[in-house]
């Protein structure tokens, strides 16, 4: 395998430093979503000739930063390297030797492989030396990537940078869930107070003192207020002036008389750690003293777990904080920073509404959307292509955290189950079929019990004539619905699962008499996609006990499909309906089946036909683009984009396999795996909508937005279509393709 290899020079953990760490999370992402195909590398940046650290395997390089002559061997070493295509330098003027850092320039005169620097601090207003310094590394460099649209502009107001050469890529955070502080408040033994906290390396700039002065107002109001202050000492501060600035704080604590007050946290904490200290905190603390600040790890963190912010205005916090999450106070004002608490504080639904938005408006900031905005940059550089077929690691986490005895919870709050909104058999029927694909590969007591108890469901839900109740409260009360749809899906439901002869015995026998009991519904079945619901269904089933009666049903329904594309079929409008709505590709999929099993050759061109037609809509050059339900897509009108629901882009990779392996295209296997990718960040927000954490997926797709919560619907239905890549022959047609 030919490897493209992305040099990243930067500190790099285990030396304490935040360059170290974003380089850590950036290369660790990239490699999850690109690896092997595209590698990183890291060529780890020491303080000193003497400085020695036990780096990971992934550092493949080491130099130190004072020693000029280091630079230029550098670079002529991975001028010589085949493998290396790119070099990624993590820019903080501090960490490289010379003024203002300037022995990179050498490095990058000497290097013949495309650099991309990547600004950690710009600074506005520059003295004529630095900016010489900074004129030299980005007109040696192929782009330039900054981490907020303020430095963009300083870069071309005060360095007369191009414009063309600056990419905007947001500061990357832990992709966590969004979760209330209480019970991390009980892991530190907090739980009675309210946490404001700040975290990471201290040193002066932080300012932190002006936030401790500004307590004692706070505390009047206020008195089960906690300050923590997590970090240890910058190692450059600690150097040179040890421990004067941590010593200092805490006589201002014991001035002040808080010391039940504030406490220190005196280590390097682990990422684990950070999240744990910021999901118990109720409201960040952020004053630094230092306008020019570019960038702020640390900021970002806190509202990308959710925590409203009170900061001073800095170049950054100016970027990323808006009313919505935070609130601004003046450089070195405790009086202000009291007033912005006690306001926050006071106001318990506001509170809640800003971590809420906090969380939200961060999420273009995850580690893999970030990832793949640097990869997007490298495609203009190098020529790489990525990977098309990785797949995430299939999880069922959040399916079992929706699930208790008696059924799975249809929404959820985030990835929060909420039971009172009760029970749907349209979830339980997809998620019994998800279920069932899993244990073929992966057979297990915890997934025959999954199994056991939505096939309990079903029956729960049927009544004596055989139809389907859908909702279920949460007091376990039926409605009294017949909705079509729901009748079809279950039927779908229970032939897949009476079908497949590696599941237990039980299920299939309680499935099979739950099946029998409804096949009377087909007889009053109408509406397009109910019929595609139960052809699928009566497929799976006459697969494997054939049945001459049903299969002469299948072929009336498959007929009523049929009489509908011919009545509204015309030119430029290839469809069974006047509109396009939910599951459409579920239609033509009926009919490929139909033909697999009845072997009638219309079925098969009208398959074809529609899906082409649904198809010219919905798949883009980049990435394929559901039809979204605000308004849908009614002939002679103009389509609906927003909002786009997971369940389509399931049904059409479901739809797009189905058809390879009726007709062996691998075309269409190649839309199933282009269509797929809309949950992973292919769609036109460029984020991800499947939750690797959690295992969940969100929602559906907005205009400019997610919505971040994760129903039992769009978790299964993006989990039917991931399960779908592990059948053995789709498995080896993908390694081909």
């Amino acid at each position: 395998m030919k490897f493209n290899n992305i040099l990243y020079i930067s500190t790099f953990p285990p030396r304490e430093c935040g360059i170290a760490t974003f380089t850590q999370d950036l290369t660790a992402a990239f490699n999850k979503k690109f690896n092997p195909i595209v590698r990183t590398q890291v060529c780890a940046l020491n303080e000193l000739p003497t400085s020695i650290y036990n780096y990971e395997a992934s550092v493949v390089n080491q130099i130190a930063a004072t020693e000029l002559e280091n630079y230029v061997f550098l670079a002529q070493k991975i001028n010589e390297s085949k493998a290396i295509k790119l070099v990624n330098i993590q820019h903080e003027f501090g960490i490289f030797g010379g003024k203002w850092g300037d022995y990179i320039i050498p490095f990058l005169q000497a290097l013949e492989k495309p650099a991309v620097v990547t600004f950690h601090s710009v600074i506005p207003n520059p003295e004529e030396s630095l900016k010489r310094v900074v004129k030299k590394i980005t007109a040696e460099s192929k782009a330039i990537v900054v981490m907020n649209k303020i430095s963009q502009k300083i870069l071309t107001e005060y360095y007369n940078v191009p414009q063309y050469k600056i990419f905007y890529i947001p500061h990357g955070i832990p992709q966590v869930t969004y979760e209330q502080s209480k019970p991390y408040k009980q892991q530190l033994g907090l739980e009675d107070k309210i946490v404001i906290s700040t975290f990471g390396l201290i040193n002066k700039n932080k300012g932190i003192e002006y936030a401790i002065r500004a307590l004692p107002k706070v505390i009047k109001k206020f008195p089960n207020i906690v300050y923590l202050v997590i970090g240890e000492t910058h190692p450059n501060v600690r150097k040179v002036d040890g421990e004067k600035y941590r010593n200092f704080l805490q006589k201002e604590v014991k001035k002040l008389g808080l010391k039940d007050n504030v406490k220190f946290y005196n280590k390097y904490i682990s990422l684990e750690e950070i999240i744990r200290f910021l999901k118990a905190t109720d409201l960040y603390m952020s004053t630094p003293i230092d306008p020019n600040q570019s960038v702020s790890g640390t900021l970002s963190y806190a509202l990308g777990v959710g925590r409203p912010v009170v900061s001073t205005p800095t170049q950054y916090a100016k970027y990323i904080i808006n009313k919505n999450n935070g609130v601004f106070v003046d450089f070195r004002s405790p009086s202000q920073i009291s007033k912005a608490v006690i306001k926050i504080l006071s106001n318990e639904k506001a509170l809640k509404s800003m971590a809420a938005k906090a969380y939200k408006e961060t999420r273009k900031m995850i580690w893999p959307n970030v990832a793949e905005s640097y990869f997007k940059l490298y495609q203009k550089l190098i020529k790489i292509e990525e990977e098309k077929n990785k797949l995430p690691e299939i999880k069922f986490d959040h399916i079992i955290r929706l699930t208790d005895d008696f059924g799975i919870i249809q929404h959820a709050r985030y990835s929060n189950p909420e039971k009172r909104f009760g029970y749907s058999l349209d979830d339980v029927a997809r998620v019994l079929i998800a279920c069932s694909m899993h244990y073929k590969n992966n057979p297990s007591l915890q997934l025959e019990k999954l199994m056991q108890t939505y096939i309990n469901f079903i029956i729960f839900c049927q009544r004596k004539n055989g139809t389907f109740a859908n909702i279920v409260s949460s007091k376990k009360e039926k409605d009294r619905t017949t909705e079509e749809d729901v009748q079809g899906r279950t039927l779908w439901s229970l032939g897949y699962v009476i079908a497949q002869d590696y599941l237990p015995e039980k299920i299939k026998k309680k499935a099979l008499e739950s099946f029998k009991k409804a096949l009377p519904l087909l007889e009053n079945i109408k509406a397009p996609r109910s019929i595609a619901f139960a052809i699928n269904g009566l497929y799976f089933y006459l697969k494997s006990y054939p049945n001459s009666k049903l299969k002469h049903k299948m072929k009336s329904l498959a007929d009523l499909l049929t009489e509908l594309y011919e009545k509204n079929a015309s030119y430029n409008w290839y469809w069974f309906e006047d509109c396009l709505t939910y599951s459409n590709s579920k239609l033509p999929e009926a009919l490929f089946l139909a033909y697999d099993l009845l072997n009638n050759k219309k079925y098969l061109d009208i398959a074809q036909s529609s899906l082409e037609f649904l198809d010219s809509i919905t798949f883009g050059s980049d990435y394929y683009s559901p039809i979204g339900q605000k308004g849908w897509y009614f002939r002679h009108k103009e389509r609906s984009y927003f909002d786009q629901q997971p369940e389509d882009t399931a049904t059409m990779v479901q739809t797009k396999i189905a058809a390879f392996k009726i007709t062996k295209n691998k075309k269409y296997l190649q839309d199933a795996l282009k269509a797929f990718q809309w949950f992973l960040g292919k769609n036109h927000l460029g984020l991800m909508v499947y939750d690797e954490v959690t295992g969940g997926c969100h929602d559906g797709l907005g205009k400019h937005d997610l919505n971040l919560n994760e129903g039992a619907e769009s978790s299964i239905c993006y989990l039917m279509a991931r399960l779908l890549f592990e059948d053995k022959q789709i498995k080896n047609i993908i390694q081909e393709i």
